[in-house]
């Protein structure tokens, strides 16, 4: 009887404080990241290697809206399938071309609603390509943003400088509380995987070197990173390069990150296919300070990949691939979206 009495006691416990925590009111907000494929615009920019995106090779202004329109359809839907409708407040982006492409994808009706800022400097990459930061007005200011170079030399010894993208860092304030962002394009695979590895290895150092850089100004500092590393979350540009942890009970100081995407890749999740193969090759971690039972501010919830059946190939060869883009065919991306969520307990 004395068994019993106690599991039923155990039993009401339980239920009470589930009631007690169905009765919080939680703040969410989505950060993501998405590759959007070679967002170029139609014009031929003799600065840049974009000749393949121009009227000449059949990249019209009609595919270029239609572009946009898919784009819009996906950034406006991330994140709004939780306890939450908005968009996401943050967004990290890659693979495109200037400023202007940018300007044209939030002046879209659906993106044009939620009154996108943006950070955008442009990079050394040799086909012009950049990453970019859009949030909304209403809940993030910008303080401060810098581009920060990559600076590798060919792998072949000759010492030439391979010029690559920088990597964005953005401190701003997210509702009234400070949070810094780091948007990456690590370098391709081009040449091969182990061949091309150094490059995105250093990509991991300086990525580490930025976080320390915030830390040792404020051990409280909030960072995430994030971006297309062009590699696994089990790579060694991820695991020893920036640190990164697959448990967060792993994480035991302020320099320490978490990368939900490991796990997820362990599960067979993928972001991207490439020869029948998937991997989560875009990524986003966050720093110590997000993971904690106390929500008084911003806290990581979970995190997840966008991937919704409109987005898909249906049939042939490369069914179950992301519908990706080409100049004879406006898809969407030949990568997913990745998001976060982050929580905050409304008094």
């Amino acid at each position: 009887m004395k068994i019993k009495h106690f599991i039923a006691a155990f039993i009401v416990i339980c239920s009470i404080n589930e009631a007690v925590a169905q009765n919080k009111k939680f703040k969410v907000h989505t950060v993501a990241f998405y590759n959007l494929e070679n967002l170029f615009d139609t014009k031929d920019d003799p600065k840049i290697n974009d000749e393949e995106y121009t009227p000449a090779q059949g990249w019209t202004d009609a595919k270029y809206q239609q572009k946009l329109r898919n784009l819009e359809r996906v950034i406006s839907e991330i994140g709004t399938s939780e306890q939450q409708s908005n968009a996401p407040v943050i967004l990290g982006v890659c693979e495109i071309e200037n400023r202007d492409v940018l300007e044209d994808l939030i002046k879209m009706p659906k993106l044009a609603a939620k009154d996108y800022g943006i950070v955008h400097y442009d990079s050394p990459d040799g086909r012009g390509i950049d990453v970019g930061f859009l949030y909304q007005k209403k809940h993030f200011t910008p303080t401060s943003s810098i581009n920060i170079p990559l600076m590798i030399t060919n792998v072949d010894g000759s010492g030439k400088r391979v010029y690559t993208r920088d990597q964005l860092l953005v401190t701003g304030y997210l509702d009234g509380e400070e949070m810094h962002f780091i948007i990456n394009h690590w370098p391709s695979r081009s040449g091969g995987e182990k061949r091309s590895s150094p490059y995105r290895e250093a990509a991991g150092r300086l990525n580490r070197k930025i976080m320390d850089s915030l830390i040792a100004i404020n051990p409280n500092a909030k960072i995430m990173t994030m971006g297309d590393l062009n590699d696994g979350a089990y790579n060694k540009s991820v695991k020893v390069g920036i640190g990164a942890k697959l448990k967060k009970s792993e994480l035991k100081e302020p320099r320490d990150i978490y990368n939900p995407f490991e796990q997820m890749a362990k599960d067979g999740h993928a972001t991207l296919f490439y020869r029948d193969s998937g991997d989560i090759f875009d990524q986003i971690m966050v720093s110590e300070q997000y993971i904690s039972e106390d929500f008084s501010s911003f806290r990581y919830w979970k995190a997840g990949i966008y991937n919704k059946p409109y987005m898909i190939q249906q049939t042939g060869q490369y069914k179950g691939y992301p519908l990706r883009n080409s100049p004879s065919e406006p898809g969407f991306s030949d990568h997913f979206p990745v998001y976060v969520y982050i929580i905050k307990e409304v008094k």
